[in-house]
Protein backbone atom coordinates (compact mmCIF):
# COMPACT_ATOMS: atom_id res chain seq x y z
CA UNK A 1 0.00 0.00 0.00
CA UNK A 2 1.47 3.56 -0.36
CA UNK A 3 1.26 5.65 2.77
CA UNK A 4 -1.67 7.74 3.01
CA UNK A 5 -1.84 11.47 2.53
CA UNK A 6 -3.77 14.08 4.13
CA UNK A 7 -5.74 16.80 2.76
CA UNK A 8 -5.67 19.84 4.58
CA UNK A 9 -8.12 22.56 3.43
CA UNK A 10 -9.48 25.69 4.05
CA UNK A 11 -12.79 28.06 3.51
CA UNK A 12 -12.11 31.54 2.56
CA UNK A 13 -15.21 33.59 1.10
CA UNK A 14 -17.32 30.42 1.09
CA UNK A 15 -15.01 28.44 -0.99
CA UNK A 16 -12.52 25.88 -0.19
CA UNK A 17 -8.47 25.45 -1.07
CA UNK A 18 -6.37 22.77 -0.61
CA UNK A 19 -3.02 23.04 0.68
CA UNK A 20 -0.38 20.33 0.33
CA UNK A 21 -0.74 16.69 0.97
CA UNK A 22 0.64 15.58 4.21
CA UNK A 23 2.35 12.50 4.22
CA UNK A 24 1.81 10.07 7.07
CA UNK A 25 4.75 8.28 8.01
CA UNK A 26 5.53 4.62 9.03
CA UNK A 27 7.24 4.52 12.31
CA UNK A 28 10.26 2.97 12.36
CA UNK A 29 11.13 3.58 15.98
CA UNK A 30 12.71 6.12 18.23
CA UNK A 31 16.62 7.62 17.77
CA UNK A 32 19.35 8.54 19.65
CA UNK A 33 19.23 12.57 19.30
CA UNK A 34 22.19 13.88 21.35
CA UNK A 35 24.32 14.56 17.33
CA UNK A 36 23.80 13.77 13.77
CA UNK A 37 24.91 10.68 12.38
CA UNK A 38 23.71 9.44 9.08
CA UNK A 39 21.73 5.74 9.37
CA UNK A 40 21.89 3.39 6.43
CA UNK A 41 18.69 2.86 4.24
CA UNK A 42 18.40 0.04 1.78
CA UNK A 43 15.78 -0.57 -0.47
CA UNK A 44 16.06 -4.18 -2.33
CA UNK A 45 13.97 -7.44 -3.56
CA UNK A 46 10.59 -6.08 -2.62
CA UNK A 47 12.03 -5.75 0.66
CA UNK A 48 13.13 -2.37 2.84
CA UNK A 49 16.21 -2.46 5.66
CA UNK A 50 17.22 0.41 7.80
CA UNK A 51 19.75 0.70 10.23
CA UNK A 52 20.03 3.44 12.69
CA UNK A 53 20.88 4.13 16.35
CA UNK A 54 17.62 4.02 19.01
CA UNK A 55 16.87 5.57 21.79
CA UNK A 56 19.47 4.15 24.28
CA UNK A 57 22.19 4.61 21.42
CA UNK A 58 22.23 0.84 20.01
CA UNK A 59 22.89 -0.38 17.13
CA UNK A 60 19.58 -1.68 16.09
CA UNK A 61 17.79 -2.96 12.39
CA UNK A 62 14.60 -3.20 11.12
CA UNK A 63 13.28 -4.91 8.19
CA UNK A 64 9.84 -4.98 6.44
CA UNK A 65 8.22 -6.69 3.55
CA UNK A 66 6.52 -3.82 1.06
CA UNK A 67 4.32 -2.42 1.18
CA UNK A 68 3.91 -3.69 4.85
CA UNK A 69 3.91 -1.05 7.62
CA UNK A 70 5.01 -3.72 10.26
CA UNK A 71 8.41 -3.94 10.77
CA UNK A 72 10.76 -6.52 12.52
CA UNK A 73 13.80 -5.21 14.67
CA UNK A 74 16.67 -6.80 15.84
CA UNK A 75 19.85 -5.46 18.04
CA UNK A 76 22.58 -7.21 17.01
CA UNK A 77 25.27 -7.81 19.78
CA UNK A 78 28.33 -6.28 20.04
CA UNK A 79 32.04 -6.81 21.98
CA UNK A 80 33.57 -4.55 24.87
CA UNK A 81 35.53 -1.78 23.41
CA UNK A 82 37.77 -1.09 25.99
CA UNK A 83 39.79 2.41 24.56
CA UNK A 84 35.71 3.87 24.25
CA UNK A 85 34.27 2.03 27.40
CA UNK A 86 31.30 0.58 25.69
CA UNK A 87 29.95 -1.80 23.83
CA UNK A 88 31.09 -1.80 19.90
CA UNK A 89 27.10 -1.32 18.96
CA UNK A 90 26.33 1.49 21.21
CA UNK A 91 27.47 4.49 19.98
CA UNK A 92 29.16 8.45 21.26
CA UNK A 93 28.10 11.53 20.12
CA UNK A 94 30.81 11.35 16.92
CA UNK A 95 29.19 11.47 14.14
CA UNK A 96 31.77 9.52 12.30
CA UNK A 97 30.17 6.70 13.62
CA UNK A 98 27.67 6.55 10.43
CA UNK A 99 26.10 2.91 9.25
CA UNK A 100 26.43 0.98 5.78
CA UNK A 101 24.99 -1.52 4.55
CA UNK A 102 24.64 -3.84 1.81
CA UNK A 103 23.65 -6.92 -0.13
CA UNK A 104 25.69 -9.27 -1.90
CA UNK A 105 24.97 -11.76 -4.97
CA UNK A 106 23.22 -14.24 -2.81
CA UNK A 107 20.85 -11.65 -0.99
CA UNK A 108 23.23 -12.01 2.59
CA UNK A 109 23.40 -8.84 4.41
CA UNK A 110 26.51 -6.52 5.04
CA UNK A 111 26.49 -4.07 7.74
CA UNK A 112 29.63 -1.77 8.80
CA UNK A 113 29.73 1.19 11.24
CA UNK A 114 30.42 3.23 14.54
CA UNK A 115 34.55 3.14 14.12
CA UNK A 116 36.18 6.25 14.21
CA UNK A 117 39.80 4.89 14.17
CA UNK A 118 37.98 1.39 15.99
CA UNK A 119 38.27 -2.36 15.80
CA UNK A 120 36.52 -3.63 12.76
CA UNK A 121 32.83 -3.50 13.41
CA UNK A 122 31.40 -6.34 10.66
CA UNK A 123 28.26 -8.31 10.63
CA UNK A 124 26.46 -10.82 8.07
CA UNK A 125 23.38 -12.66 7.71
CA UNK A 126 23.42 -16.43 7.36
CA UNK A 127 20.41 -16.69 5.40
CA UNK A 128 19.25 -14.08 2.67
CA UNK A 129 17.46 -11.21 3.56
CA UNK A 130 16.86 -12.21 6.90
CA UNK A 131 17.96 -9.47 9.42
CA UNK A 132 17.82 -12.14 12.35
CA UNK A 133 20.21 -13.94 11.03
CA UNK A 134 22.85 -11.45 11.68
CA UNK A 135 26.32 -12.75 12.79
CA UNK A 136 28.96 -10.19 14.76
CA UNK A 137 31.93 -11.27 12.71
CA UNK A 138 34.28 -8.31 13.21
CA UNK A 139 37.00 -9.67 10.56
CA UNK A 140 37.12 -9.44 6.92
CA UNK A 141 41.15 -10.42 6.14
CA UNK A 142 42.09 -9.94 10.03
CA UNK A 143 45.20 -7.75 9.13
CA UNK A 144 44.76 -3.75 8.99
CA UNK A 145 41.32 -4.00 11.48
CA UNK A 146 42.41 -2.31 14.52
CA UNK A 147 41.77 1.41 13.55
CA UNK A 148 38.71 1.08 11.19
CA UNK A 149 37.45 4.29 9.79
CA UNK A 150 34.84 5.55 6.93
CA UNK A 151 33.30 2.05 5.94
CA UNK A 152 31.69 2.07 2.64
CA UNK A 153 30.32 -0.98 0.58
CA UNK A 154 29.62 -0.77 -3.14
CA UNK A 155 29.85 -3.06 -6.65
CA UNK A 156 32.48 -3.56 -8.90
CA UNK A 157 30.48 -3.61 -12.98
CA UNK A 158 30.51 -7.40 -12.86
CA UNK A 159 28.16 -6.92 -9.35
CA UNK A 160 30.96 -7.92 -6.60
CA UNK A 161 30.52 -6.93 -3.43
CA UNK A 162 33.78 -4.48 -2.62
CA UNK A 163 34.61 -2.76 0.75
CA UNK A 164 36.62 0.35 1.36
CA UNK A 165 37.97 1.80 4.54
CA UNK A 166 40.77 3.84 5.85
CA UNK A 167 43.02 2.07 8.31
CA UNK A 168 44.96 4.94 10.54
CA UNK A 169 43.74 8.29 11.42
CA UNK A 170 43.11 12.18 9.83
CA UNK A 171 46.40 13.24 8.72
CA UNK A 172 47.97 9.80 8.86
CA UNK A 173 46.08 6.67 7.03
CA UNK A 174 45.92 4.36 4.01
CA UNK A 175 42.79 3.31 2.44
CA UNK A 176 42.53 -0.05 1.53
CA UNK A 177 39.88 -2.24 -0.25
CA UNK A 178 38.59 -5.59 -0.17
CA UNK A 179 36.22 -7.62 -2.53
CA UNK A 180 33.42 -10.19 -1.38
CA UNK A 181 33.52 -14.08 -2.84
CA UNK A 182 29.87 -15.26 -2.69
CA UNK A 183 30.81 -19.15 -2.74
CA UNK A 184 33.87 -19.11 -0.24
CA UNK A 185 32.02 -16.37 1.95
CA UNK A 186 34.78 -14.70 2.24
CA UNK A 187 36.55 -11.32 1.78
CA UNK A 188 40.19 -10.60 0.25
CA UNK A 189 42.11 -7.71 -0.50
CA UNK A 190 41.60 -6.49 -4.23
CA UNK A 191 45.18 -5.73 -3.84
CA UNK A 192 48.17 -6.74 -1.54
CA UNK A 193 48.73 -2.84 -0.75
CA UNK A 194 46.51 0.56 -0.22
CA UNK A 195 44.94 2.00 -3.18
CA UNK A 196 45.96 5.55 -1.43
CA UNK A 197 48.61 5.71 1.05
CA UNK A 198 49.32 8.50 2.80
CA UNK A 199 52.98 7.19 3.77
CA UNK A 200 52.64 8.47 7.33
CA UNK A 201 52.77 12.12 6.76
CA UNK A 202 48.82 12.28 5.28
CA UNK A 203 45.71 10.57 4.78
CA UNK A 204 43.45 10.93 2.07
CA UNK A 205 39.67 12.20 1.82
CA UNK A 206 37.72 9.92 -0.88
CA UNK A 207 34.29 10.25 -3.05
CA UNK A 208 32.75 7.28 -3.27
CA UNK A 209 34.25 5.44 -6.87
CA UNK A 210 31.74 6.49 -9.13
CA UNK A 211 30.63 3.80 -12.38
CA UNK A 212 31.16 6.61 -14.91
CA UNK A 213 29.76 6.87 -19.01
CA UNK A 214 32.94 4.87 -20.19
CA UNK A 215 32.67 1.85 -18.12
CA UNK A 216 35.25 3.43 -15.36
CA UNK A 217 35.21 4.00 -12.04
CA UNK A 218 36.20 7.61 -11.14
CA UNK A 219 37.76 8.12 -7.86
CA UNK A 220 38.57 12.23 -6.33
CA UNK A 221 39.84 12.90 -2.97
CA UNK A 222 41.61 15.38 -1.44
CA UNK A 223 44.83 14.80 1.20
CA UNK A 224 44.72 15.86 4.55
CA UNK A 225 48.59 16.69 6.75
CA UNK A 226 46.95 16.87 10.54
CA UNK A 227 43.65 16.22 12.15
CA UNK A 228 43.22 19.99 11.69
CA UNK A 229 40.56 20.35 8.41
CA UNK A 230 41.99 23.34 7.43
CA UNK A 231 45.10 21.65 6.56
CA UNK A 232 43.15 19.37 3.13
CA UNK A 233 45.44 20.44 0.01
CA UNK A 234 46.15 18.64 -3.54
CA UNK A 235 42.81 17.81 -5.06
CA UNK A 236 43.32 14.62 -7.17
CA UNK A 237 42.25 12.14 -9.62
CA UNK A 238 42.63 8.61 -10.75
CA UNK A 239 40.09 6.01 -12.87
CA UNK A 240 40.06 2.17 -12.61
CA UNK A 241 38.21 -0.62 -14.63
CA UNK A 242 38.80 -3.24 -11.85
CA UNK A 243 40.74 -1.71 -8.74
CA UNK A 244 43.56 -3.26 -9.62
CA UNK A 245 45.14 -1.18 -12.69
CA UNK A 246 44.73 2.61 -12.13
CA UNK A 247 45.21 5.50 -14.37
CA UNK A 248 45.38 8.66 -14.75
CA UNK A 249 42.43 10.77 -17.06
CA UNK A 250 44.77 10.30 -20.09
CA UNK A 251 45.26 6.87 -19.95
CA UNK A 252 48.59 6.63 -18.57
CA UNK A 253 49.08 4.00 -15.47
CA UNK A 254 49.56 5.12 -11.87
CA UNK A 255 52.05 3.14 -9.91
CA UNK A 256 50.79 1.60 -6.84
CA UNK A 257 49.84 2.95 -3.89
CA UNK A 258 48.91 6.06 -5.06
CA UNK A 259 50.86 8.49 -3.10
CA UNK A 260 50.67 12.76 -3.27
CA UNK A 261 53.37 12.61 -5.86
CA UNK A 262 51.74 10.14 -8.17
CA UNK A 263 48.37 11.09 -8.39
CA UNK A 264 47.13 13.23 -11.17
CA UNK A 265 46.57 16.68 -9.93
CA UNK A 266 43.26 18.93 -10.43
CA UNK A 267 43.95 21.44 -8.34
CA UNK A 268 47.17 22.05 -6.70
CA UNK A 269 45.81 23.90 -3.07
CA UNK A 270 47.90 24.25 -0.25
CA UNK A 271 46.92 23.64 3.16
CA UNK A 272 44.64 26.75 4.72
CA UNK A 273 43.52 27.45 0.64
CA UNK A 274 39.91 26.36 1.70
CA UNK A 275 39.81 22.71 0.02
CA UNK A 276 37.25 20.63 2.59
CA UNK A 277 36.97 17.20 2.20
CA UNK A 278 32.52 17.67 2.87
CA UNK A 279 31.88 19.97 -0.17
CA UNK A 280 33.17 18.46 -3.90
CA UNK A 281 31.38 16.64 -5.75
CA UNK A 282 31.85 14.38 -9.22
CA UNK A 283 29.42 13.87 -12.81
CA UNK A 284 30.17 13.86 -16.45
CA UNK A 285 29.79 15.51 -19.54
CA UNK A 286 28.46 14.57 -22.97
CA UNK A 287 32.30 13.14 -23.84
CA UNK A 288 32.05 11.30 -20.74
CA UNK A 289 34.66 12.95 -19.27
CA UNK A 290 34.96 14.06 -15.66
CA UNK A 291 33.67 16.97 -13.95
CA UNK A 292 34.20 17.75 -10.33
CA UNK A 293 33.36 20.66 -8.66
CA UNK A 294 34.87 21.97 -5.24
CA UNK A 295 35.19 25.01 -2.91
CA UNK A 296 38.61 27.00 -1.85
CA UNK A 297 39.49 30.05 -1.81
CA UNK A 298 40.09 32.79 -4.20
CA UNK A 299 43.06 35.05 -4.54
CA UNK A 300 41.48 37.51 -1.74
CA UNK A 301 40.35 34.61 0.55
CA UNK A 302 37.07 34.47 -0.11
CA UNK A 303 34.73 31.22 -0.36
CA UNK A 304 34.71 30.28 -4.11
CA UNK A 305 32.87 27.17 -6.18
CA UNK A 306 34.91 26.19 -8.79
CA UNK A 307 34.68 23.27 -11.92
CA UNK A 308 37.28 21.27 -13.08
CA UNK A 309 37.69 18.97 -16.53
CA UNK A 310 41.05 17.43 -17.85
CA UNK A 311 42.48 18.81 -20.38
CA UNK A 312 41.79 16.61 -23.80
CA UNK A 313 44.02 18.32 -26.27
CA UNK A 314 47.09 15.86 -26.35
CA UNK A 315 49.23 19.05 -26.92
CA UNK A 316 49.02 21.53 -24.23
CA UNK A 317 47.84 17.68 -21.82
CA UNK A 318 51.02 19.20 -19.30
CA UNK A 319 48.07 22.02 -18.20
CA UNK A 320 46.53 19.24 -16.47
CA UNK A 321 42.50 20.41 -15.50
CA UNK A 322 41.10 23.36 -16.76
CA UNK A 323 39.29 25.11 -13.65
CA UNK A 324 37.37 27.60 -13.93
CA UNK A 325 34.92 30.05 -11.20
CA UNK A 326 31.29 29.64 -10.54
CA UNK A 327 30.35 31.45 -7.89
CA UNK A 328 31.32 35.42 -7.17
CA UNK A 329 30.44 35.06 -3.20
CA UNK A 330 32.31 37.61 -0.98
CA UNK A 331 32.39 35.60 2.53
CA UNK A 332 34.84 33.64 3.67
CA UNK A 333 34.21 30.01 5.56
CA UNK A 334 36.53 29.95 7.65
CA UNK A 335 37.00 26.17 8.71
CA UNK A 336 39.54 24.87 10.78
CA UNK A 337 40.06 22.55 13.67
CA UNK A 338 39.33 18.74 14.27
CA UNK A 339 35.50 17.00 14.62
CA UNK A 340 32.54 16.89 12.64
CA UNK A 341 32.07 20.81 11.54
CA UNK A 342 28.66 21.70 9.95
CA UNK A 343 28.87 22.20 6.14
CA UNK A 344 28.40 26.15 5.43
CA UNK A 345 28.41 25.51 1.58
CA UNK A 346 27.64 22.29 -0.65
CA UNK A 347 27.71 21.39 -4.12
CA UNK A 348 25.57 19.16 -6.25
CA UNK A 349 27.29 17.17 -8.76
CA UNK A 350 27.44 18.28 -12.29
CA UNK A 351 24.61 17.42 -14.49
CA UNK A 352 24.15 17.62 -17.96
CA UNK A 353 20.91 19.08 -19.37
CA UNK A 354 18.79 17.97 -22.17
CA UNK A 355 19.82 21.17 -23.77
CA UNK A 356 23.22 20.37 -23.61
CA UNK A 357 24.15 23.18 -20.41
CA UNK A 358 25.11 21.70 -17.11
CA UNK A 359 23.98 22.68 -14.01
CA UNK A 360 25.38 22.45 -10.20
CA UNK A 361 23.11 22.97 -7.35
CA UNK A 362 24.62 24.90 -4.36
CA UNK A 363 23.77 26.01 -0.93
CA UNK A 364 25.14 28.26 1.48
CA UNK A 365 24.71 29.87 4.80
CA UNK A 366 25.74 33.41 3.76
CA UNK A 367 24.52 33.54 -0.06
CA UNK A 368 21.09 31.65 0.22
CA UNK A 369 20.95 28.38 -2.37
CA UNK A 370 20.39 28.03 -6.07
CA UNK A 371 21.33 26.34 -9.39
CA UNK A 372 24.28 27.17 -11.93
CA UNK A 373 23.63 26.83 -15.91
CA UNK A 374 27.05 26.32 -17.10
CA UNK A 375 28.65 26.12 -20.85
CA UNK A 376 29.52 22.61 -21.64
CA UNK A 377 32.27 23.40 -23.78
CA UNK A 378 34.25 26.29 -21.81
CA UNK A 379 32.65 25.65 -18.56
CA UNK A 380 31.75 29.09 -17.88
CA UNK A 381 28.77 30.03 -16.21
CA UNK A 382 26.23 31.37 -18.07
CA UNK A 383 23.49 32.15 -15.29
CA UNK A 384 22.31 31.91 -11.81
CA UNK A 385 18.82 30.62 -11.57
CA UNK A 386 17.08 29.79 -8.34
CA UNK A 387 17.07 26.49 -6.59
CA UNK A 388 14.77 23.12 -7.26
CA UNK A 389 11.77 23.19 -4.72
CA UNK A 390 12.98 21.55 -1.66
CA UNK A 391 13.14 17.29 -1.82
CA UNK A 392 10.25 17.48 1.04
CA UNK A 393 6.95 18.21 1.44
CA UNK A 394 6.40 21.49 3.62
CA UNK A 395 5.15 19.91 6.54
CA UNK A 396 8.38 17.10 6.63
CA UNK A 397 10.60 20.50 6.66
CA UNK A 398 9.32 21.33 10.11
CA UNK A 399 10.97 20.64 12.95
CA UNK A 400 8.29 18.96 15.22
CA UNK A 401 10.09 18.31 18.30
CA UNK A 402 10.00 21.17 21.18
CA UNK A 403 13.35 20.38 22.47
CA UNK A 404 15.49 23.57 21.10
CA UNK A 405 18.07 23.35 18.82
CA UNK A 406 17.08 20.37 16.65
CA UNK A 407 17.22 19.67 13.18
CA UNK A 408 16.24 17.78 10.28
CA UNK A 409 18.10 14.29 9.17
CA UNK A 410 16.47 12.35 6.28
CA UNK A 411 17.91 9.87 3.80
CA UNK A 412 16.35 8.84 0.55
CA UNK A 413 15.91 5.56 -1.45
CA UNK A 414 14.33 5.01 -4.85
CA UNK A 415 12.56 1.64 -6.02
CA UNK A 416 10.39 0.96 -8.51
CA UNK A 417 9.05 4.56 -9.58
CA UNK A 418 9.10 5.19 -5.45
CA UNK A 419 10.90 7.56 -3.09
CA UNK A 420 11.29 6.65 -0.13
CA UNK A 421 12.73 9.22 2.89
CA UNK A 422 13.53 8.62 6.30
CA UNK A 423 13.33 11.33 8.32
CA UNK A 424 14.50 11.98 12.20
CA UNK A 425 15.55 14.43 14.10
CA UNK A 426 19.02 15.67 15.99
CA UNK A 427 21.45 18.19 17.20
CA UNK A 428 23.68 19.52 15.01
CA UNK A 429 27.35 18.23 14.53
CA UNK A 430 29.59 20.08 17.38
CA UNK A 431 32.95 18.66 16.36
CA UNK A 432 32.08 14.93 17.77
CA UNK A 433 31.72 16.49 21.65
CA UNK A 434 29.65 15.44 24.31
CA UNK A 435 27.27 17.98 25.31
CA UNK A 436 26.04 18.71 28.85
CA UNK A 437 23.01 17.39 28.21
CA UNK A 438 20.88 15.05 25.53
CA UNK A 439 17.94 15.67 23.58
CA UNK A 440 14.74 12.50 24.78
CA UNK A 441 14.68 10.10 21.49
CA UNK A 442 13.00 11.46 18.09
CA UNK A 443 10.80 9.22 15.86
CA UNK A 444 12.42 7.69 12.92
CA UNK A 445 9.80 7.34 10.33
CA UNK A 446 9.41 6.52 7.06
CA UNK A 447 7.87 8.23 3.74
CA UNK A 448 6.80 7.35 0.86
CA UNK A 449 6.48 9.97 -1.88
CA UNK A 450 6.10 10.31 -5.72
CA UNK A 451 9.92 10.07 -7.35
CA UNK A 452 10.68 13.95 -8.12
CA UNK A 453 13.70 15.64 -9.19
CA UNK A 454 15.77 16.98 -6.01
CA UNK A 455 18.90 18.94 -5.62
CA UNK A 456 21.33 17.51 -3.99
CA UNK A 457 23.14 20.37 -3.03
CA UNK A 458 19.98 21.34 -1.26
CA UNK A 459 18.66 17.98 0.32
CA UNK A 460 17.69 17.93 3.83
CA UNK A 461 20.21 15.78 5.77
CA UNK A 462 22.72 15.30 2.59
Amino acid sequence: MNVRAVIVAFALFGRVFATEAVPVGIPVGSVWAGSPVSFALLTHAGRQFVAYYDGDRRLTVAARVLPSAQWITVHPEGVWNDARQRLSNVTGWDSHNFLRLAVDRAGCLHLSGNMHVDPLVYYRTKTPLDITTFERLDRMIGDRETRCTYPVFFKNAAGDLLFRYRDGASGNGSDLYNIYDTATRAWRRVLDQPVLEGEGQRNAYALDPVLGPDGRFHLVWMWRDTPDCATNNTLSYARSRDFIHWENSHGESIALPITITRAEIIDAAKPHEGLINMTFNLGFDAEQNPLVVFHRYDSVGHSQAFIARPVSDAIIAAAGWRVQPLSKWNFKWAFSGGGSIPAEVTLGAPHLGADGFLTVDFSTTHAGAGRWRVRADTLERVSEEPPLPPALPASLQRVESSYPGLEIQSLVSRYEGRRYVLRWETMPRNRDLPRDAAPPPTALRMYELPDVEESSATRVGS
